[in-house]
């Protein structure tokens, strides 16, 4: 009987221990997680879900804008997050608030309290209030650098200009052959009596009248 009463009693003790966990838990999520941004941005935590899998979303705003986003997971892989899950979101926070936007955190997030746990245990990004194109996968917020130009690379050479130097034009003198002016020649002077013979006596007698009239003047 007594064996019976001490089980018992023992089974209540047990009960009430992880209802007041369970109550407990429940208490830790019911604050939500609050923050500033780099940029000012008052953004808020909320933690829901803690089975199968866990959601998380952070809503941002500011006086010039608002913004918002997701991320699932199942944390509760990770047996560092199942002694103390709070926690596990807290560093998720820290590494938050060093971005001007909270949500171009990487893709998939692994708080450091995790980092030997599978990637199981990490937070994905599920969705948000705009678009985005993500970088090179990254386990932590700050993301990978992406690569910077090797300073030995040569730099772009300009191309030789096969242009030749312009050869100035002179005008060329063309040569034209002066052709000679012909002279005026003087009219002929017609003889007296030629041309009284041309006046009065027939043209077919104008050689024997001029001959004529040119012995009568001598």
């Amino acid at each position: 009987m007594c064996t019976k009463v001490l089980l018992l009693l023992l089974a209540c003790c047990v009960w009430s221990a992880e209802s007041q966990g369970a109550g407990r838990r429940q208490n830790s999520w019911a604050e939500p997680i609050e923050f500033s941004t780099k940029s000012k941005d008052s953004c808020t935590m909320v933690v829901t879900g803690h089975g199968e899998h866990t959601r998380l979303r952070l809503s941002c705003q500011s006086s010039k804008r608002s913004y918002w986003c997701e991320y699932l997971g199942k944390p509760n892989t990770c047996r560092s997050y199942s002694k103390n899950p709070r926690h596990y979101f807290l560093q998720m926070m820290w590494d938050f608030r060093k971005l001007q936007n909270a949500c171009l955190a990487p893709k998939q997030i692994k708080p450091q309290m995790c980092r030997r746990a599978t990637d199981e245990s990490q937070m994905v990004f599920s969705s948000a209030s705009f678009s985005r194109q993500w970088p090179e996968a990254s386990t932590r917020t700050g993301g990978a650098r992406p690569a910077q130009p090797s300073r030995s690379q040569p730099r772009p050479t300009r191309p030789v200009s096969t242009r030749h130097p312009a050869i100035p034009k002179f005008p060329t003198r063309v040569q034209t052959q002066r052709r000679p002016v012909p002279q005026p020649t003087a009219p002929t002077v017609e003889s007296n009596p030629k041309r009284i013979a041309r006046l009065y006596c027939w043209r077919s007698l104008h050689g024997v009248c001029a001959y004529v009239i040119g012995l009568f003047r001598n």
